[in-house]
């Protein structure tokens, strides 16, 4: 006699190892396949990273801004700034990368400036990146933060038992957290296989609690 086939409601036909459909924190356990660059959106990849992933970007996208600037100080000549007293190579790229970073913050300690045509407009334009840069990081800082999230909680055991007229399944939800929520509504999903071994059966409940 042939093992029966689950068929969890999702593919005609499951032969590997059967996992959760949703995970325990109320995510999906959907993997994407197959996607181009032209499916990722920026914003929503950016809010939904961990904290040490979005700082991670943070930091590097402001390193790699302030090295193109430095190169560009450093490609325009010797005297493209004024004030970092340095004649080698290294010093002059490093008072660039630092020049770039007091321009980009808005700082400007005033030890060093930009000296001539050619490097006054780099670092106006430089000016103008710094302001909508950190405009759009703190934008994203706020979504993430201002982004609502639940932290709900529910039993490992699930109870079948008389209800009125009839039979019910009970479980309970908490809120793991210390505010309160008003007029909350619960999606589930409940999947049973009901009379030959290979049918099933999914019905969905919508509760309001």
């Amino acid at each position: 006699m042939s093992k029966p086939t689950f068929d969890p409601g999702f593919t005609q036909q499951v032969g590997g190892v059967l996992r959760r459909a949703i995970n325990k924190d109320g995510s999906f356990n959907v993997r994407r396949r197959r996607t181009r660059w032209r499916d990722v959106h920026p914003y929503l990849y950016v809010i939904s990273i961990g904290w040490a992933q979005f700082f991670g970007l943070v930091f590097a996208s402001y390193l790699l801004v302030n090295t193109v600037f430095a190169s560009i100080y450093y490609a325009i000549g010797p005297n493209a700034l004024q004030g970092h007293g340095v004649e080698d190579n290294y010093g002059r790229f490093l008072s660039g990368f630092f020049f770039s970073a007091h321009t980009l913050t808005t700082v400007g300690y005033g030890n060093l400036a930009p000296n001539g045509t050619a490097s006054n407009v780099v670092a106006s334009l430089e000016a103008m990146v710094g302001l909508m840069g950190f405009a759009v990081a703190t934008g994203l800082l706020f979504g993430r933060i201002s982004r609502p999230s639940a932290k709900i909680g529910f039993s490992a055991n699930i109870l079948v038992a008389p209800y009125q007229n009839g039979t019910s399944m009970q479980f309970r939800i908490v809120n793991l957290r210390p505010n309160m929520l008003m007029e909350l509504e619960a999606s589930v999903l409940l999947m049973t296989v009901d009379g030959p071994p290979c049918s099933l059966s999914r019905s969905y409940n919508r509760l309001t609690l």
